[in-house]
């Protein structure tokens, strides 16, 4: 399957509101802690991570609809009913998505390796924006946990100085040396097998914060 490495996620197809599925039909309980992944690719990181915690509720975002509906098959194929990916456009339908779920559910939110859009005036597309920082913050549980890693260091700042400018986030201390979930993604164990660098953050949603 040959998918578009990048896509537009500012053109008007991925503007149109999405029809959600009803949750009750998707997780065994959808009252389970949710760990939401954004830009999610193929899903292998949360093929991986939801067969190791069943007691967690997984969904992936990814703005690619093939990948969407291969994860997916990924997903039937091994009878996780604790995961699920959404084709969505997190600028424009996260606050939507998390609303419809019940509350108090979100807990992780992990954004690893997104589209650096390196040229100035495209870097608008970048995913980690103001904005969606604040929906973040609106709908993650104190004490909830947000995970950001790239293999441009630029974009590993750039979303990290987004989330500290959130008074509602505290940091858990600089770079990370290791990934604390301890699951790659496919792009991660590409980067470490060459010897590069991945520029890792951790912050936490303050329990004293509202």
């Amino acid at each position: 399957m040959r998918v578009r490495q990048h896509v537009n996620p500012l053109s008007q197809p991925f503007r149109q509101p999405l029809e959600l599925p009803d949750w009750r039909l998707i997780y065994t309980d959808p009252e389970q802690p949710l760990h939401l992944d954004i830009g999610c690719a193929k899903g292998r990181f949360l093929l991986t991570i939801a067969h190791q915690e069943p007691h967690w509720n997984f969904l992936g975002l990814e703005i690619r609809k093939p990948l969407v509906e291969q994860a997916n098959h990924w997903r039937i194929e091994k009878g996780l009913t604790n995961l699920y990916f959404l084709m969505a456009q997190a600028n424009y339908h996260l606050s939507s998505i998390l609303a419809s779920f019940p509350p108090a559910v979100l807990q992780r939110v992990t954004i690893q390796f997104p589209d650096p859009w390196f040229k100035r005036k495209q870097q608008k597309r970048r995913v980690v924006q103001p904005d969606l920082v604040q929906v973040i913050a609106d709908y993650l549980q104190p004490g909830g946990e947000v995970f950001l890693q790239s293999d441009v260091f630029a974009v590993a700042v750039a979303m990290y100085g987004h989330f500290r400018e959130q008074p509602q986030f505290q940091t858990q201390g600089e770079f990370l040396s290791e990934n604390p979930l301890g699951i790659p993604t496919e792009r991660e164990l590409a980067v470490l097998q060459k010897g590069l660098p991945v520029y890792r953050f951790l912050l936490k949603r303050r329990a004293d914060a509202t």
